[in-house]
């Protein structure tokens, strides 16, 4: 029921520790792996009278969840983004009965070994992969789970085989067609599985990632590019195609432009072919995003991925 006595009531509401960083390294002998997390931790449930009264009863401190970070790193190790985020938020929600709902957030950092030229290449020294940033997002109410992955951060580039012609054009258009052009993104994309249940198989999380990421990538170099967004729907309908346990994939594609550089006044020719001379403009930039679904399924992941 609605408290008719207040003029003003509490809406949804949630509270954690956000950005907990934190490194586990796993040591096989002389062999070492590395897991590298950014990790929040946002909490709901019966917190009226913590915002009405200021009583803290039903309250678990925001160091209480940065500590049980760091411990479920060591007593349950990592195994994936995914995973690691299922065992904090079934924690949360089972063990503490004020909480009903707990959303973990993980960012992944990944490393690569360093080849040397000694016996002992690549067992214990790391450098910082630079490639994308692995995220994930784990939601649980006590029956049912919803996990969002995704990454963000990886830029490809297409140096051929793009044009963009035949679109509309009124006093203010300036942009002239072309058949021949780079195309380049930085990518970000969220893909949410269709396993909710316990009862359900769990998916393999990292060979997931890994397949996905592979289709990502196949369908961005293997379309030939009429338009941007005629390419991430080629991204996301692969994903559909290829991996059934997943139920939508929303993607955001920034067009990094490549604009051909006017070299006549220096008396040199720049006209596209062999040796072309770009200036990578990084703003502003047209900002391309859609939904791809598998038919029959609903929309689930925000529209603006800022929010995930």
């Amino acid at each position: 029921m609605t408290d008719t006595s207040r003029p003003a009531v509490l809406g949804q509401n949630q509270y954690g520790k956000a950005e907990n960083r934190v490194v586990r390294i796993t040591r096989n002998g002389a062999t070492h792996h590395i897991k590298d997390l950014n990790v929040s931790v946002a909490l709901s449930g019966d917190m009226e009278e913590v915002h009405y009264s200021g009583s803290n009863a039903n309250v678990l401190p925001t160091d209480t969840t940065k500590n049980t970070v760091f411990a479920f790193a060591k007593e349950h190790g990592i195994e994936s983004a995914e995973q690691f985020g299922i065992h904090l938020a079934r924690h949360f929600v089972t063990s503490q009965e004020p909480v009903h709902r707990a959303r973990i957030r993980v960012e992944e950092y990944a490393w690569e070994r360093i080849a040397t030229s000694d016996a002992h290449e690549g067992e214990h020294s790391f450098v910082r992969r630079g490639q994308e940033t692995r995220l994930a997002q784990v939601t649980y109410d006590g029956e049912r789970w919803e996990v969002v992955s995704g990454l963000k951060d990886l830029t490809v580039l297409n140096s051929t085989d793009s044009e963009f012609r035949g679109y509309v054009k009124d006093r203010y258009t300036t942009l002239q067609e072309t058949r021949g052009r780079v195309l380049a993104t930085s990518v970000a994309a969220r893909w949410r599985f269709h396993w909710t249940d316990d009862r359900q198989p769990m998916p393999d999380w990292e060979t997931s990632y890994e397949r996905t990421k592979q289709h990502l990538l196949q369908a961005f170099a293997e379309t030939y590019s009429l338009s941007l967004q005629q390419t991430m729907y080629r991204m996301g309908a692969r994903i559909i195609d290829h991996r059934d346990e997943i139920a939508e994939v929303r993607l955001s594609l920034p067009n990094r432009h490549h604009f051909q550089v006017d070299l006549e006044p220096f008396g040199l020719e720049n006209d596209g072919e062999d040796g072309a001379v770009y200036l990578a403009a990084d703003r502003p930039y047209g900002l391309i995003e859609a939904t791809i679904l598998r038919n029959g399924c609903e929309a689930l992941i925000p529209a603006d991925l800022t929010n995930l």
